[in-house]
């Protein structure tokens, strides 16, 4: 049997109680990058999201909103699209569990569950999170709150049809062990088959309570649990009913991305089902943390959404994917900081590849390309080490490679200096360089890599990765990272009513009454210390006068230590401290820019006076 050259990408679909958060964005750009590194391979893909739309917890939120359940999520799903269309997201089906081709699958998969008598009438007690849709044990609880959610929780008392999952528990056991690839990472493998090991209770999949979901087809008075709803739309969205071509190319799937709090959903019901059904279970099931907000999981209950459409509106699409990805472990949990974002924003997008690109583009323009067999730039491996990522979802190892490239055609760019040499092979080497990375990092920034690739032009294609460049009149590229600056912010404490001055991102230039609340004033470098593990910062101590500062800046890539000790500053010295690698930064230096961007300069006193002497 020859391989299908074919890809199949799903995440959760998320529920639309509420409006989109960054911690469903972050999940649906890995399922996008994945999507697209796919399809640069020349593999045939699918990539399904959607919108779960049934439910007590649905219900409960169109009526405070005073809608009908079907006029709230139809708004609601048009949101979710709207947010994945501002982060470039590129999925092939949208898919609804109010899609009438959804529903009629489910009804299906009941009714072949319950011929094959694998559903039952009984009577439900227990306990169940209405937030979660998901029932609980007492032992499951925390102070009798929901794990997730901290709320009190509810004890239903009902009539209920059930599900022989406990029927399945020596399948899985077994299929878990034969196939470990099934569920990853290995630390969600194995907290999955222990808790399956402790054994497996019938599962509640019908409710009376309410109405707002798909009734059950022997059983009219009753409707089906929502995640007995929600999980069939991996076969339902790829043609299942029909048995379509569709369908045969793509099932099983190739992976399915989910949080950590669906990992049992989809670890354990959905196999079971698929089992009963007699269908083929998908590849793998690949449970991620969460990215939090403050330690917290991101959402509305908890008080914490931060909105994606805001994000892209500050900072921009490409920066948001490539922050997502670049931050944190694909797997681990991590937490979204803003202050982070912007760090990477201008270290590494702006300062390094914006850089390059801005660099090589005028250099071009001005001596033109010459064709040259082989390049050193180049290290032969990278491809091979992106592609090993990628398949094993280290999507931030795949990005360091990316930018070890990058970090090398600059440091390359200072030693060869074709603005002095005016090199026109160098700068074709150069060029060639920038249209590998352009490439390996097409998935994670397409819109800034098209821009790359229409500057030099050539193709994103791994077709064009090894071929030569062609040599065609090259024009100066647009800036493609403004900087972000750092804005003082002040705010009128209550407790000493002095000034508490915190930084924040803001493209706009600082107001005139912010600014002269700033205290600003001249300081001495004292002693300069490398900082482990930083190939940036330095740390400094500095005297202003009455104290010495421990502040910590951005400077080795344009000062020797030599040429800063002893040189007089200006310290913005009402900021609130702020720790970076582990060190408390108390202040701020202010620095301008070269005009190219290649130079950070210190600002300084035109004549040595004291330090501590305010600026104004």
């Amino acid at each position: 049997m020859t391989k299908k050259n074919t890809f199949y990408v799903t995440t959760a679909i998320d529920y639309v109680n509420a409006e989109p958060h960054i911690g469903h964005a972050y999940q649906k750009i890995a399922a996008d990058v994945l999507a697209r590194w796919n399809s640069l391979q020349g593999k045939d893909v699918f990539f399904l999201t959607g919108t779960d739309e049934h439910g007590k917890k649905i219900a409960d939120s169109a009526e405070q909103a005073g809608k009908k359940p079907k006029t709230f999520t139809d708004q609601m799903s048009e949101k979710f699209k709207e947010s994945w269309k501002k982060l470039n997201i590129k999925y092939d089906r949208f898919i609804r569990t109010t899609d009438g081709d959804h529903e009629q699958v489910v009804q299906v998969i009941l009714n072949e569950v319950h011929k094959k008598g694998d559903i039952y009438e009984g009577y439900y007690e227990g306990y169940y999170c209405t937030g979660c849709e998901t029932y609980y044990t007492e032992k499951d609880l925390i102070k009798g709150c929901c794990p997730i959610h901290k709320t009190k929780i509810e004890k239903l008392k009902e009539e209920s049809y059930f599900f022989k999952l406990s029927k399945y528990q020596k399948f899985l056991l077994e299929y878990y062990k034969k196939n470990p690839e099934f569920i990853l990472p290995e630390e969600r493998r194995n907290e999955i088959i222990n808790r399956v090991k402790e054994g497996l209770h019938d599962l509640s999949i019908s409710r009376t309570s309410f109405k707002w979901g798909i009734p059950l087809p022997f059983d009219k008075d009753h409707v089906c649990w929502v995640w007995f709803d929600a999980l069939p739309n991996y076969i339902s969205g790829v043609g299942y009913l029909e048995n379509s071509k569709q369908f045969k190319n793509f099932w099983p799937a190739d992976i399915h991305l989910l949080g950590k709090d669906n990992g049992w959903f989809h670890a354990v019901i959905w196999p079971a089902m698929l089992k009963s059904l007699g269908i083929e279970l998908p590849k793998t099931v690949f449970i991620h943390g969460f990215l939090t907000f403050n330690g917290q999981k991101i959402s509305k209950s908890l008080g914490n959404v931060i909105s994606p459409n805001y994000l892209v509106d500050k900072y921009g699409a490409d920066t948001i994917r490539y922050f997502c990805l670049r931050h944190v472990p694909f797997g681990q949990d991590g937490d979204f900081s803003e202050q982070a974002l912007i760090e990477r924003h201008n270290n590494e997008l702006a300062d390094k590849l914006g850089n390059l690109i801005s660099r090589v583009s005028t250099l071009a323009e001005k001596y033109g390309l010459e064709a040259k067999k082989g390049t050193p730039i180049l290290e032969k491996e990278t491809q091979k080490k992106v592609a090993k990522h990628f398949e094993n979802l280290e999507f931030d190892r795949a990005l360091n490679e990316i930018f070890a490239l990058v970090d090398k055609c600059n440091e390359y760019v200072q030693e060869k200096k074709p603005w002095e040499t005016h090199d026109k092979k160098i700068l074709y080497e150069l060029v060639y360089a920038i249209k590998v990375i352009t490439i390996l990092l097409s998935p994670f920034m397409p819109e800034t890599c098209e821009k790359i690739a229409k500057t030099f032009n050539f193709k994103i294609s791994l077709d064009e990765i090894d071929s030569p460049l062609k040599i065609t009149k090259i024009k100066k590229a647009h800036v493609l990272f403004n900087k972000i600056e750092l804005v003082a912010k002040v705010e009128q404490s209550k407790q000493t009513q002095k000034p508490k001055i915190e930084g924040i991102a803001n493209m706009n230039t600082i107001k005139y009454e912010d600014f002269t609340k700033l205290d600003l004033r001249v300081g001495a470098i004292k002693k300069v210390d490398e900082i482990e593990g930083a190939d940036k910062l330095y740390k400094l101590e500095v005297d202003i006068g009455k104290e010495k500062r421990t502040i910590l800046a951005g400077l080795k890539q344009h000062y020797k230590k030599d040429e800063l000790k002893g040189k007089q500053v200006i310290v913005i010295c009402n900021l609130e401290p702020r720790k970076m690698k582990g060190v408390e930064s108390q202040g701020m230096l202010l620095a301008a820019v070269s005009d190219d961007e290649s130079k950070v300069i210190l600002l300084s006193p035109e004549k040595k006076i004291d330090s501590g002497s305010k600026v104004r």
